[in-house]
């Protein structure tokens, strides 16, 4: 009995297949990541919504102190002026105290007159609690206070009374006011009473005196934690466990009764249910959100990576360096199509780049060709005429016969020698005779005194390094980009000072061209310097070109010009 085989699976050529690859390498991490992130976010959002639970009852309940302590100086201030009506007598003082009738709804209890000695004058409402204060001889000596707030109990209920001496100090006003009544409509239209909080406030004797809200929470009011914080002066928010569950508690200080104010809540009270609905809004959005991570990074990979590399090695193509674009950037079949088109057209670029360098170098080695037969023209023909013209008329000046033609003969001699001198200098522009005689460094330092004494800019000169000459060519092409760079300091930077500097560094040599001028906005490429008007610069990126150095520019506005220029015989 033979028995039957079944195929071999290949495994790694199954884990090639992109939808594995995709479900392995993208998906699944991707998922745990929003999984992840959903939770945490979650339990940020609880954090948050606690912290701004916690924020909103401590603001609340500031304001709810504030407000008691400005409804306390305004009855103060209403039995203030009851005070100082009675000191102007006129009225008995049952008289002056019911034209006073209108202030009931703000004291509950009643409004009385006292002398100085505690003599009860006249009141409106119970007798009782206005009799009884005649024997509190301590209620009316405050020496020095005016005002003041005092605490009693009448039928065993909290109250506040609020006292003011006149300003001649024959009488004493007081109002007397329910702590219920004086708190419930401060506290009910500040604090969250209709909500799971309770509300209560606690005296400096430690002694409960208003309560209000839910009765469900466990613990003394009076020994309440925020309790003693807010006696203390303080305001604030703590958190604290009850039956398991978190309660923000507030807690204020009453300053100008001196007591504590304090608010508890579970904060997740406050939590309506849209806010719950966005405790799992990230969950809801898990596969959107996994989806278009994968599809982010699938992108960021395969295409916007790819592109930002072939962006920086097509830029570098604008200055010459073609090399880059070979090396490939991966990505998507449309990318790589790109760079090899473009790596195919940096090909003919190169190929048309050799042609042009060698067009320019003949045209370069024409140019100096020319120039040095135009300088021996000028020094062998034209120089030499003038010189003998100056001579000649130096003879002409020792035969003149009057002043006046002597002095017509010296002004002719003034021009010619003049005009000796600027051939001279064009003479050593056109063939520089030093480069070919003392070198590069000697050649450099004359420029550089030359064009300081043309131009009055100061030039300073410097050298680094032991001296060694190059080929010719090489020397021909630095000393000329050195006398364009000068020549533009003097005629645009409007520049005060310059630097002119050589290094030499093993096989390197670096020139350096530095003025604190005017400055420019240097082109972005060199296909930029003619079109911008730089056609000194193009002439300088082309030699440079021609020996193999590079140049680089750095200017800004109001800042000067750096040019640099390096060269080495290893390039």
């Amino acid at each position: 009995m033979r028995l039957a085989k079944f195929p071999k699976i290949n495994f790694r050529a199954f884990w090639k297949g992109s939808t594995l690859q995709l479900l392995g390498v993208i998906i699944l991490p991707l998922a745990l990541l929003v999984l992840v992130f959903a939770l945490g976010s979650t339990w940020l959002h609880q954090r948050a919504m606690r912290e701004m639970v916690g924020e909103r009852d401590e603001l609340a309940i500031r304001a709810a102190a504030g407000a008691l302590n400005t409804e306390a100086h305004h009855r103060t201030a209403a039995v203030q002026g009851l005070a100082l009506r009675a000191s102007e007598g006129g009225h008995p003082e049952a008289e002056i105290l019911s034209t006073y009738a209108f202030l009931a709804p703000d004291f509950d209890l009643g409004l009385a007159l006292y002398s100085l000695d505690g003599k009860l004058l006249a009141f409106l409402g119970e007798a009782r609690l206005w009799e009884s204060l005649e024997t509190e001889k301590e209620f009316f000596a405050q020496p020095g206070q005016t005002t003041s707030v005092h605490e009693t109990r009448t039928g065993g209920k909290p109250a506040i009374l609020f006292a003011a001496v006149s300003a001649d100090g024959s009488v004493v006003a007081v109002g007397a006011v329910t702590a219920q009544a004086f708190f419930e409509g401060v506290v009910s239209s500040t604090l969250p009473i209709e909500r799971e909080a309770r509300i209560f406030i606690v005296n400096q004797e430690h002694e409960l005196v208003y309560q209000s809200g839910s009765s469900v929470y466990d613990g003394d009011p009076v020994h309440h934690p925020g309790v003693e914080n807010a006696l203390a002066g303080q305001s604030g928010t703590i958190y604290m466990n009850s039956q398991g569950v978190e309660h923000v508690v507030s807690y204020s200080s009453v300053s100008r009764l001196n007591w504590a104010l304090v608010m508890e809540e579970p904060w997740e009270a406050v939590a309506t249910p849209v806010l719950e609905t966005t405790r799992i809004a990230p969950l809801v959005l898990a596969p959107l959100l996994l989806v278009t991570l994968a599809g982010l990074w699938f992108g960021a990979r395969q295409i916007v990576r790819p592109l930002r590399d072939l962006e920086k090695k097509s830029a570098s193509l604008a200055w010459g360096d073609l090399s880059g674009i070979e090396e490939p950037v991966g990505g998507i079949a449309e990318i790589r199509h790109l760079q090899a088109e473009l790596s195919h057209m940096a090909q003919k670029v190169q190929t048309a780049q050799r042609s042009l360098r060698d067009y320019i170098g003949a045209i370069t080695d024409a140019q100096e060709e020319e120039r040095r037969r135009l300088a021996r023209e000028l020094h062998d023909d034209t120089l030499q005429s003038i010189i003998a013209l100056k001579q000649r008329v130096q003879l002409a000046q020792k035969s003149a016969p009057d002043n006046d033609s002597q002095q017509s003969l010296q002004e002719l001699e003034t021009i010619a020698g003049q005009t000796i001198e600027n051939l001279r200098r064009t003479t050593r522009a056109l063939r520089p005779i030093y480069l070919e005689d003392l070198g590069l460094v000697t050649a450099l330092e004359m420029l550089a005194r030359e064009t300081e004494s043309v131009s009055g800019v100061k030039i300073t000169f410097q050298k680094e390094g032991v001296e060694r000459r190059l080929s010719g060519p090489v020397e021909l092409a630095l000393y000329r980009m050195a006398q364009e760079a000068l020549s533009n300091v003097a005629r645009h930077a409007q520049a005060s000072q310059a630097d002119l500097r050589i290094r030499y560094q093993g096989e390197a040599v670096g020139l350096q061209v530095i003025d604190n001028g005017v400055g420019f906005e240097t082109p972005n490429t060199p296909a930029d310097f003619a079109p911008s008007g730089h056609f000194g610069l193009l002439g300088m990126y082309e030699r440079a070109d021609l020996i193999g150095a590079r140049l680089t520019i750095h200017s800004m506005a109001g800042r000067g010009t750096q040019l640099t220029i390096q060269f080495s015989q290893t390039v």
